[in-house]
């Protein structure tokens, strides 16, 4: 049988998930292949470099290059505060002294007699890596980081802005196409992860950011609105580093757009339980969709691993991603090998989709799949 690329989306009660947590910069790994970790443990620590302060000595003194390495008041390799002298030197006849105070606190690292100049580092800043999952560290990366594997509930969305958290799922609504509105946001949503049904406008989120609340996802969020949360136009690149006041994962897309049952179900099910999310996304090249990671008691379930799409199959569900079955969910019914011609007179594999029980035929790059 013939193979298209087809973007797979995973909605599923039961999987294995490894997620790699390395550090930016060489350090130290905290803890030991098969330790049992919870999200918020660190696993990894180390410094990052810190900023290098300038300072031109000689024009502080009105000296000559070659003279300042004789007026430094501390050594090279010296720890120096906020404030302390770096550097005096004498004015005429010993009656006035002229000064250079450290900028920052931090050490001596340098001092040129060519330019006149003194490098001041500013203290290292520790980096901690967490979990991100509760689960058990399956690899150790001498140096770097950890893998850290749990069998959870796994659900992908189509797009996110904000980075990792942590918290309790919440439910603010009873059904998938319900809109969450202000009234729904009460206090006892605050630090929670919140399922908000088919839409949520802007001025309820910035609500849920003034109550405290670490996630939201909803079905759809008006395009326009990004703008607004974020203060400056999305372009294409990776997100994830925003800092909006929490994290928010569409599942659907843009506009009022009902979350699917399935989704809404399954996300239902485990409301009171744990769950970390992230809202990286990335639609060029290594696709990186946003997620929510509900993990659950080892050997609850069969768990399929943290695989791949294998591809379409016949029964294989489906979702429409261009009109005019964009939002709808189907099930694949046939998979014609050969090309077929569009009105476009372009030649195209298709398949036959079922929605609602009728039958359509539409190109394979118009459906993603969503992988169970």
């Amino acid at each position: 049988m013939a193979h298209s690329y087809t973007p797979g989306l995973r909605v599923t009660e039961n999987a294995i998930i490894r997620r790699e947590r390395r550090l930016p910069l060489k350090g130290d790994v905290l803890v030991e292949r098969g330790a049992r970790v919870r999200a918020t443990d660190a696993v990894a620590r180390t410094l990052i470099p810190g900023n290098v302060q300038t300072v031109n000595v000689a024009n502080a003194l009105g000296c000559e290059p070659i003279d300042v390495p004789k007026s430094l008041a501390k050594v090279v390799g010296d720890p120096c505060a906020k404030g302390d002298v770096l550097a005096r030197r004498k004015g005429m006849f010993g009656l006035m002294e002229s000064k250079v105070a450290s900028p920052a606190a931090g050490v001596l690292e340098s001092c040129s007699e060519i330019t006149g100049q003194v490098i001041l580092r500013e203290p290292p800043v520790p980096v901690e890596v967490d979990a991100y999952i509760d689960g058990v560290v399956a690899e150790v990366l001498p140096g770097e980081g950890v893998i850290v594997e749990a069998p959870a509930a796994f659900v992908q969305g189509i797009f996110g802005v904000g980075g990792e958290t942590h918290g309790e799922l919440a439910l603010a609504v009873s059904r998938a196409d319900e809109e969450m509105t202000a009234d729904k946001l009460t206090p006892a949503l605050a630090g929670k992860i919140v399922i908000a049904g088919r839409y949520v406008s802007f001025d309820v989120l910035k609500k849920a950011v003034a109550l405290g609340v670490r996630a939201v996802v909803v079905g759809g969020f008006d395009d326009r609105d990004l703008r607004e949360i974020m203060g400056y136009d999305l372009g294409v690149a990776i997100t994830g580093h925003e800092t909006i006041g929490l994290t928010l994962i569409l599942t659907e897309g843009f506009g009022h757009m009902p979350m699917a049952d399935r989704t809404f179900r399954l996300l239902s099910s485990h409301v009171g339980h744990p769950a970390s999310v992230s809202g990286a996304t990335q639609i060029r090249a290594g696709v990186l969709r946003p997620e929510i990671v509900i993990p659950i008691p080892a050997g609850a379930g069969p768990g399929e691993g943290d695989r791949r799409s294998q591809g379409l199959e016949i029964g294989s569900l489906i979702r429409g991603i261009r009109e005019p079955f964009f939002g709808r969910i189907g099930k694949v019914a046939e998979l014609p090998p050969e090309l077929t011609p569009l009105e476009t007179e372009a030649h195209v594999r298709v398949l036959a989709a079922e929605f609602d029980g009728k039958k359509s035929i539409l190109p394979r790059a118009n459906v993603e799949l969503i992988e169970s």
